[in-house]
């Protein structure tokens, strides 16, 4: 590390300088988030008490030179610090293969931050637009607003932030995550952020893009897993989370896929193409409704039909095989339209390796 000294009144004499400039001009040349330097992490309850802290890992943004400010989360890099929490947050939750990002968009008052060059320090109102799930709200909070040099700028969540499900569409999500960790979760989570700002002087910015390898990275290397070929587990773990979500659906009665099932079927052939040498079993399940040797032929047609998909794809028909369980093992009562649903279902499991 390189040591400097400056005399007190140079060292004065730059900070007025500096600080002149960012008051006067203070979105000047654009701004560009430092992810190295920066954390956006939120907090969840589940069982009433149980409180779970994650993060993600791959995140970007910059400030124009409007002081229009964007920020995108790649939601593939949720880091729950547990590989089948992970994917079940991808593929349950956030549904990723339809939605893999959220965006927050802000306008920033240039006249708000007039004395931050002076106080150094200020806790600033700030309205912004989250854009998660299809949904978008506008949002109101406090950030804390940090000079740490003319060409650095830390802002902060002054108190976390509650975001509900409801409002972008999440419900259904999360009530599949309750039944898939077989625990109640609360409807709402708290986010906080520490993101850090570099104008984007000759360098900077050119800096920042080097250092952070993961913002041009397709969505799927953004995901804190294996890269290439998955290991057993991850494998077992994004096969169980595929079943868990539940959304290769087909028309009331019939065998053909639904144009709905696309994503996700796209995600599986991503999946069982990453874990080489596992053999997997498309099992096809019904509820109770109807005989039930029209709900065994039922199954074992659906199962084909996610086969015939397979292998459209170029997936080796050597590498799977179908099963047809009818109405025999389900996973929920038959009484309600929600159990019902549940036993609907197409299931992934590794049979061979």
């Amino acid at each position: 590390m390189k040591h400097f000294t400056i005399a007190p009144a140079a060292w004065l004499a730059g900070l007025f300088l500096s600080g002149a400039a960012l008051a006067d001009a203070p979105f000047d040349e654009g701004w560009t988030l430092d992810p190295a330097a920066s954390a956006l992490t939120f907090q969840s309850i589940k069982k009433n008490t149980v409180v779970e802290t994650s993060s993600f890992a791959s995140f970007d943004g910059e400030i124009d030179e409007s002081g229009q400010a964007t920020i995108t989360v790649h939601l593939e890099s949720i880091d729950t610090k547990i590989d089948l929490r992970n994917v079940r947050m991808r593929f349950i939750f956030f549904e990723t293969f339809l939605h893999p990002r959220a965006t927050i968009t802000t306008q920033l008052d240039p006249a708000l931050l007039a004395d931050l060059p002076q106080r150094r320090r200020m806790t600033l109102p700030l309205d912004f637009t989250l854009d998660l799930h299809g949904a978008q709200k506008e949002l109101t909070t406090d950030v804390v607003v940090t000079m740490m040099s003319e060409d650095q700028v830390f802002v902060s969540t002054a108190s976390p932030i509650s975001i509900a499900v409801a409002d972008f569409n999440l419900s259904d999500g999360l009530k599949k995550l309750e039944e898939a960790a077989e625990a109640p979760i609360v409807p709402s989570a708290t986010v906080s952020f520490d993101f850090m700002f570099q104008r984007n002087t000759e360098g900077g910015a050119e800096e920042i893009a080097m250092a952070d390898t993961t913002s041009a990275a397709p969505a799927a290397s953004r995901a804190l897993e294996s890269s290439g070929s998955l290991a057993l587990d991850e494998c077992r773990n994004r096969l169980e989370a595929l079943s868990e979500a539940n959304e290769v659906s087909f028309s009331s009665g019939s065998t053909r896929l639904r144009p709905e099932s696309e994503p996700v079927l796209s995600s599986l052939v991503e999946i069982i193409g990453r874990c080489p040498d596992m053999v997997i079993e498309v099992g096809g399940h019904t509820d109770s409704v109807g005989s039930e040797a029209t709900n065994q032929r039922l199954s074992e047609q659906r199962a084909n039909a996610v086969a015939r998909y397979l292998t459209e794809e170029g997936i080796d028909a050597a590498r799977f095989q179908t099963k047809g369980y009818g109405e025999s093992q389900p996973i929920a009562e038959n009484d309600t339209d929600r159990g019902r649903w549940r036993n609907r279902r197409i299931a992934f499991v590794i049979v061979g390796e």
